[in-house]
């Protein structure tokens, strides 16, 4: 069986992290990007996660973790330092139907956290299905090489392009069309070669605003 590959929405939910070690801040940085609400619940908590708590960026719970830490918690990250803890963290969360992840045995959670390249809006996910996060690793970072920062900032001038172009063409041909021209072979051969100004003169003349439209069938 495999694991069916998501991207969640945590905007605003309540994720919590058992654990206050280097690796539980690593997973709390992680859910604050995502625009997570994030509950900490260790007896200590290094001097990251401790500058966060005073800054109010997430919430601290000094002592061990119990049951009712659980409540109104959408997934949680247990990454105690003992191995007991995690697992009662894990069997809790099965009973409630929660998002756990184990960080020391992911088969006790219930999905995985992939190695991650983010380029902007742009993510790359790689996963083993926790038979070797080291694996994970060592292709994010064949894929952090082949993706670099122009990707992210190509992918929002796109994104807008892509709006326009649904909004403005009613032909459904023609704006199939324009789409596939602002992605085609050569602005992808540009952005490989980190040429972004070329990427974006050539997505720009596949849709110029001006009611032109490509010809022959040819971007």
């Amino acid at each position: 069986m495999y694991g069916y590959p998501v991207f969640v929405d945590l905007s605003g939910k309540k994720c919590l992290v058992v654990g206050g070690g280097p690796v539980a801040e690593r997973k709390v940085r992680s859910l604050l990007e995502c625009g997570a609400r994030v509950m900490v619940v260790s007896p200590e908590i290094t001097a990251g996660l401790k500058s966060l708590a005073d800054d109010g960026k997430i919430m601290y719970r000094r002592g061990y973790y119990a049951p009712s830490d659980l409540e109104g918690v959408f997934l949680v990250i247990g990454s105690a330092g003992r191995g007991e803890v995690n697992r009662r963290v894990a069997d809790d969360c099965a009973g409630r139907n929660i998002l756990v992840n184990i960080v020391d045995d992911p088969a006790k959670g219930n999905f995985f956290v992939p190695a991650v390249v983010r380029r902007g809006a742009l993510a790359i996910a790689v996963s083993t299905g926790g038979k070797s996060p080291l694996l994970a690793r060592k292709i994010r970072e064949e894929l952090e090489k082949a993706y670099g920062p122009q990707y992210g900032e190509f992918l929002d001038m796109l994104g807008s392009m892509r709006d326009e172009v649904l909004r403005s063409v009613e032909d459904e041909a023609r704006k199939r069309k324009i789409l596939e021209c602002l992605v085609d072979d050569t602005v992808m051969g540009y952005l490989k070669e980190g040429r972004l100004d070329l990427a974006k003169e050539r997505m720009l003349s596949a849709y110029p605003g001006s009611g032109s439209q490509p010809q022959n069938g040819s971007c």
